[in-house]
């Protein structure tokens, strides 16, 4: 009975032996054929899935072998101007790279059991990759032109990582740092094109020590820890972004943004005038130092600054809303503050508002809620009673509009009384929305 199970054993144990060999005879089979290559590599990837011959050196020695000659059946159609799938063809390059990698991890586990006395396959196969290193690059290339983002994604991934394969020791010297730094840009443009963070930040730090792209890298992190809402480090990297391209409109805005938003205004003015200190006649910069002024109540410095691009940029509605709203401003300090003005200069900074607010209204008709109250405040304390009662009308018109939206529209449709159209969903609506403007008022 023992001698029974010791052959039956015996016999199992040599099975997949034989399914081993059969498989890589017929792989050398279709080498030598140059045939059914896809089917033989399949049938290796089969085999080293199971945990008995995962380190297997003869079967990785053959998936090498297979995928090796994919790739030179292709390089070869390319040298002789025919006809290739292009996206294959990279993909099989990454294939071979990952494939050789794979043998030389495994005869690098027997070198380390003491199996055998050296890597012998390593100097010979890293001399071979080498050749064809760039491209893993190129390939990296062609899926971002193709927008082939999660491809070219992992075609820089693996030429970045030859620097850590062991496969590539004596070679890492070579290895040309300002083209590694430029993949792992590119590893960061695709991370963040699919809304990837993880894949966007793992070469981070080596796309920033590029120079060509170490700008376009700071934008796309701020991008990726935005997504994140990782609020620390996307201030660090705008903050950086921003003092290394003080005239940069994307860190300027964002950062002034965030300023504003938090409502720190002595730090948004100094990031402006950092950028002004650049380019001192820059009218973004320029408008956004009036924007600042005005909420800081400097309304003096942001009038000067408004009059002088309205000199060079008279059809902005913005410019004209900042100067009106400083004059009206200053000339409610005396009831607002402790400041002291005589009546005429009172008057006079009426004036010089309504001029700024008219011509706002006029560039903006359908930004009532912007216009209506300053222009209501300069009409009723310059006494001009007919465009006072227009305005009181139309708050009257915005405070039903306010109701409405509230208590009818949310429920029977949509209004566009602002863009001073009719209702949507029937006269009856209409009818509604002039009734209660009667009995309100």
């Amino acid at each position: 009975m023992m001698r029974l199970l010791i052959f039956v054993v015996a016999c199992l144990s040599v099975i997949p032996s034989l399914a081993q060999k059969k498989e890589i005879s017929q792989a050398n089979a279709s080498i030598k054929s140059k045939s059914n290559l896809e089917k033989a590599e399949n049938d290796l990837r089969k085999l080293l899935k199971d945990s008995t011959h995962r380190e297997d050196v003869k079967i990785h020695t053959a998936l090498t072998n297979v995928v090796r000659t994919q790739y030179e059946i292709n390089n070869e159609k390319m040298y002789l101007k025919q006809a290739i799938d292009t996206a294959s063809f990279f993909t099989t390059t990454r294939k071979m790279f990952l494939a050789y990698e794979a043998l030389d991890s495994a005869e690098a586990g027997l070198l380390g059991n003491g199996n055998i006395t050296t890597a012998k396959s390593r100097k010979k196969n890293a001399t071979l990759l080498e050749k064809y290193r760039q491209n893993l690059y190129n390939g990296g290339l062609y899926f971002v032109r193709n927008a082939k983002y999660k491809d070219a994604f992992n075609s820089f991934d693996t030429y970045i990582d030859c620097m850590r394969q062991p496969l590539f020791s004596a070679h890492v010297a070579s290895f040309d740092t300002t083209t590694m730094s430029t993949a792992a840009f590119w590893t960061l443009f695709c991370g963040y094109k699919i809304n990837n963070p993880q894949m966007a930040l793992k070469y981070a730090d080596l796309a920033l020590k590029n120079e060509n792209y170490r700008s376009r890298s700071f934008q796309y992190l701020v991008e990726v820890y935005e997504q994140q809402k990782d609020l620390s480090h996307y201030l660090d990297a705008l903050k950086q972004g921003f003092m290394e391209n003080k005239t940069s409109r994307f860190f300027f805005t964002k950062l002034v943004d965030y300023y504003n938003d938090k409502n720190l205004l002595d730090s948004a003015l100094q990031v402006v005038d950092y950028s002004l200190q650049e380019e001192p006649d820059n009218s973004l910069f320029l408008f956004a130092k009036s924007n600042i002024l005005l909420n800081k109540g400097d309304y003096d410095g942001c009038i000067s600054i408004t009059d002088k691009l309205i000199a060079r940029l008279d059809t902005v509605p913005e410019l004209y809303y900042n100067a009106g709203i400083s004059y009206l401003n200053k000339a409610l300090l005396p009831e607002t503050s402790n400041v002291v003005m005589d009546a005429k200069e009172i008057d006079q900074c009426l004036k010089m508002s309504m001029l700024y607010m008219e011509k706002y209204r006029a560039m903006r008709p359908e930004d009532r809620e912007r216009w209506v109250t300053p222009l209501y405040n300069i009409y009723f304390k310059l006494n001009m009673g007919k465009q006072f009662a227009e305005m009181s009308n139309l708050q009257k018109e915005q405070i039903v509009w306010e109701w409405y939206k509230q208590n009818i529209n949310s429920t029977f449709g949509v209004c566009k009384y602002e863009k001073g159209s009719k209702f949507n969903d029937g006269e009856w609506q209409q009818s509604a929305y002039q009734i209660n403007n009667s009995l309100m008022f």
